[in-house]
């Protein structure tokens, strides 16, 4: 055999046999691929040879007390299980700096709340917390079983005390929006999103000094529709630490939706809403 098929690096050898070369995916962002191993440039996220099979991970979730009450102080437990096997999973990659990252967002779509669960030694995730209001809750639980792929996994609390609506009526609003110590705007391309299709969104920050990765990316995004039934949990897919950052969406259905975005500056999380109607494709 010719030995300089060793030094030409991971793809030499399939290819000298015949077989297509190795790609390396992301599996966050599966659009990523590469012709040798590395980390996605955009999550940060360790590329995967070959292909994945991409199964859901159930979530059991747990609260104590089991019936919460508005302003009452409510622990959660998330316990994941294998998909084939159904056993207890124990162990997780990070994604973004953390095992765990939950969002919880209230039927009024006013409240919204980016929080990190912690993972015990029985494997189980938990977080303690209080909901304000009575009425119903959706979270959205984004994790990364080792030796699996990400999950996003929805669940429902009920609070107890009054009524509970799927969610609300919401308009456009593309505003500029002031948070902490930063003011964001957005435009769209098309102006007019279309369900299933790519939408891109241009966020322009002001001021752009001082702007810092939060948890390993430029910004965070949680887009939930007006229904509350759709929930995506999305990064940039173009910033360089200035003032423009891109984000790509694809939304579902011809419903409109809440974004919450999120940016660092000078140490501080900064969290702004719009509100996004998309069009039926014709």
């Amino acid at each position: 055999m010719n030995r300089r098929a060793f030094t030409l690096g991971a793809l030499a050898l399939p290819t000298m046999l015949g077989q297509a070369p190795v790609e390396f995916i992301c599996p966050m962002d599966p659009d990523v691929r590469s012709a040798k191993a590395g980390r996605c440039p955009r999550c940060g996220m360790q590329l995967v040879a070959g292909g994945f099979d991409i199964l859901e991970y159930p979530v059991s979730l747990r609260l104590h007390p089991e019936a919460p009450r508005p302003g009452e102080r409510v622990q959660l437990s998330f316990t994941v299980g294998h998909p084939k096997t159904r056993s207890r999973v124990k162990e997780f990659e990070l994604t973004h700096e953390r095992l765990h990252h939950l969002f919880i967002v209230g039927q009024d779509l006013d409240f919204f709340r980016h929080e990190h669960p912690q993972l015990g030694r029985d494997g189980v995730f938990r977080l303690t917390t209080v909901f304000p209001t009575s009425g119903m809750y959706r979270l959205l639980s984004d994790f990364y079983p080792m030796h699996g792929t990400p999950q996003l996994i929805e669940s429902t609390i009920i609070v107890a005390g009054g009524p509970i609506a799927a969610g609300t009526k919401l308009n456009l609003d593309l505003a500029p929006k002031r948070s902490a110590n930063l003011e964001a705007s957005l435009t769209m391309e098309p102006a007019r999103p279309i369900a299933g299709t790519k939408t891109l969104l241009f966020f322009h920050l002001n001021p752009d000094a001082g702007l810092e990765r939060y948890l390993g990316a430029w910004g965070h995004m949680l887009a939930v529709s007006e229904d509350l039934v759709d929930m995506i949990h999305n990064h940039p897919f173009l910033a360089e630490g200035g003032p423009h950052v891109q984000f790509n969406m694809i939304f579902p259905r011809p419903v409109a939706y809440r974004l919450w975005v999120q940016f660092q500056r000078q140490g501080i999380v900064n969290t702004v809403r719009f509100d996004v109607p998309v069009s039926q494709l014709r």
